[in-house]
C-alpha cells in the first residue's frame, strides 16, 4: 500500500509545519516566474514568449503524462517529496531549457522524454520503493531531456526569459494535477486506492511505450 498522507497529514512534514517548506518553497517560485510575468507586460514579444512558453509543455502528450506521473511519485511518497520531487524536475528543467538549442539536433532527446513516461508510469504501477532523494534524482535526470526539448523549440521571435516561465509556470501546474490526482486517489479506503493509483501509472507506462514505438 502506498503511504498516502491525508490533507491533515498534508500540513505536517517530518514533525515540521509544512507552512514553514511551503511559503519558501513558493518564494522560492516566485522569484523565478514573476520577473517573467511582469516582463510579459511590457512588449509584444516577452507577451507571445510567455504564451509559447506556457504552451509547449502542454502541447505534447510525452510531456503532459510525464508532469504529471512526476506529480503522482510525490503524492505516492508524501512528506517533503511532495515540494522537493517536482521542484528538483523544475530545477533541472530550466537548467537544461537554458542550453536547449545546443542539443536540439540529438535524437536521443526525444527517446528520452519517451522514456521518461515509461520509467514515471512503472515505477508507480509497480509500487517501487524509493527515497525522496532516489526520486529526486530519477525526476531531476528525465528533466533534462524535457527541458533540452523546451529550449530547442523555442521560437527565434520570442523573448527567451518570457518563454522560459512559461513553460515552468505550465510545468508547475501540471505537477500540481498529479499531486491534487494522486492525493484523490489515496483517499480511497485500502487497497483501492492503492490499484487506481497504480493502474493510473500503468496507463501512463503503456502511453509511453506507444509514444516509443510511434503508435501514439
Amino acid at each position: 500500500m502506498f503511504p498516502f498522507p491525508n490533507y491533515t497529514e498534508i500540513l505536517t512534514i517530518s514533525g515540521c509545519n509544512m507552512s514553514k517548506y511551503g511559503i519558501r518553497a513558493l518564494l522560492a517560485t516566485a522569484v523565478v516566474l514573476l520577473p517573467g510575468l511582469a516582463m510579459a507586460h511590457t512588449g509584444h514579444g516577452e507577451t507571445a514568449g510567455l504564451a509559447h512558453g506556457f504552451a509547449h509543455p502542454l502541447g505534447g502528450l510525452d510531456h503532459v503524462l510525464a508532469m504529471i506521473m512526476v506529480g503522482v511519485l510525490a503524492a505516492r511518497l508524501g512528506g517533503r517529496a511532495l515540494w522537493l520531487v517536482p521542484a528538483s524536475f523544475v530545477a533541472v528543467m530550466a537548467i537544461s531549457g537554458a542550453v536547449g538549442l545546443a542539443l536540439s539536433d540529438l535524437p536521443i532527446v526525444e527517446l528520452g522524454i519517451a522514456l521518461s513516461v515509461v520509467a514515471l508510469g512503472a515505477v508507480i504501477a509497480f509500487n517501487l520503493k524509493a527515497t525522496v532523494a532516489a526520486a529526486m534524482a530519477l525526476v531531476g535526470f528525465f528533466a533534462v531531456f524535457h527541458g533540452a526539448a523546451h529550449g530547442a523549440e523555442m521560437p527565434e521571435t520570442v523573448d527567451g526569459f518570457a518563454y522560459g516561465a512559461g513553460f515552468i509556470a505550465a510545468t508547475a501546474l501540471l505537477h500540481a494535477a498529479g499531486i491534487a490526482g494522486g492525493l484523490l486517489l489515496g483517499r480511497n479506503d485500502g487497497a483501492t486506492g492503492a490499484a487506481l493509483v497504480r493502474g493510473l501509472g500503468g496507463s501512463a507506462s503503456l502511453a509511453g511505450l506507444g509514444l516509443l514505438t510511434g503508435l501514439l
